[in-house]
């Protein structure tokens, strides 16, 4: 089996040479590390992954692995229910002789989106609440004293959620600016946006891991038709110790979680608050994060050298939607 010199360096650093090497497939979907699949002679089957050399990326993006690593490990405090990777180990210095890295089991199924027709209405929302129950459970997990990234891109921790946010907004548009992303209000206007609604962020005190990512893509389901169930939750990278209604957005990204009951129903049996209320804070909360993520969905085109129909795509459906975001987040700032 054909291993190349940096996975076989990344391998070899968990004592395993290349003739244990049974298959190795990488594996696309993601949008920035690379991430290969390897199966073992001894059955074992593990996926590994990399960040990619050198390159732009915006500033929340340096040094992802370390948020991954904090997720897995946050949630394998958790009893069985998490469907999350086991971690195998991770080196997390690039300066290493085989780079930062990452190595976890692989958890069974495959992406939900790819399922499409496949699934049953009644199965479809079983499956649902099944996952509303696990990221209710994740949830539950507290932070280590801060708000933010793990991985310390954009600083330290801080110690409330509104400063936290406000450092990741800002990096963000400063992305903005520095790369001249194409934004359907300027800089300036969104980061006035953001400041104008920002005290609703105080109601929120307590740090919990945020998964951040999870739309379909990276939940996968296993199992046989009438009996599937969530096989794992993936690719932990983009978490960050914060407010937990974040996970709403991608969860029903370009949707409203509102109108997901059977979600809900779960998520209401496991989350550390019990059933959700969606009071005005709430909405107002769940608006900025949609900004957030809709803001680094145009932004991070720059640098990923979108094509001109991803870039035509992502205008015509995310930008209205930041603009969007913005308006219900709340009142418009002073002049």
């Amino acid at each position: 089996m054909s291993v190349d010199s940096a996975l076989s360096a990344v391998l070899g650093s968990v004592g395993v040479p290349p003739e244990l090497v049974a298959s190795c497939d990488p594996l696309t979907g993601g949008t920035y590390n690379a991430v290969t699949r390897v199966g073992l002679t001894d059955g074992r089957r593990w996926v590994v992954k990399t960040p990619p050399p050198g390159g732009s990326h915006l500033a929340y993006e340096r040094d992802l692995l370390v948020n991954e690593v904090a997720f897995y490990t946050a949630a394998a405090a958790l009893a069985d229910g998490t469907a999350v990777p086991g971690l195998v180990r991770s080196g997390l210095d690039p300066a290493a002789p085989g780079g930062a890295y990452v190595i976890m089991t692989e958890r069974p199924g495959q992406p939900w989106h790819e399922l499409g027709g496949a699934l049953a209405d009644d199965e479809g929302r079983r499956l649902r609440t099944e996952l509303g129950r696990i990221v209710g459970r994740l949830h539950t997990v507290p932070g280590p004293g801060g708000f933010g990234y793990p991985s310390a891109a954009l600083g330290p921790l801080a110690p409330t959620w509104r400063g936290a946010f406000t450092v990741m907004t800002e990096a963000v548009l400063a992305d903005a600016e520095r790369y001249g992303a194409r934004l359907p209000r300027t800089p300036s206007a969104v980061r006035r946006r953001f400041d104008a609604a920002s005290s609703v962020l105080d109601d929120v005190a307590r740090p919990a891991l945020v998964h951040f990512d999870l739309w379909q893509g990276n939940i996968l389901v296993a199992g046989e038709p009438g009996a599937r169930r969530i096989g794992g939750i993936i690719d932990g990278e983009r978490m960050f110790w914060g407010d937990p209604a974040a996970d709403f957005v991608s969860l029903a990204l370009f949707g409203d979680i509102e109108e997901d009951e059977d979600f809900l129903t779960g998520y209401g049996e496991s989350a550390p608050g019990g059933p959700v209320e969606f009071d005005g804070s709430l909405r107002s909360r769940i608006a900025l994060y949609r900004a957030y993520l809709y803001l680094i969905m145009l932004v991070e085109t720059v640098p990923r050298k979108a094509s001109a129909e991803q870039l035509e795509w992502t205008w015509n459906e995310v930008a209205p939607r930041l603009e969007a975001a913005l308006d219900e987040a709340g009142p418009a700032p002073r002049a």
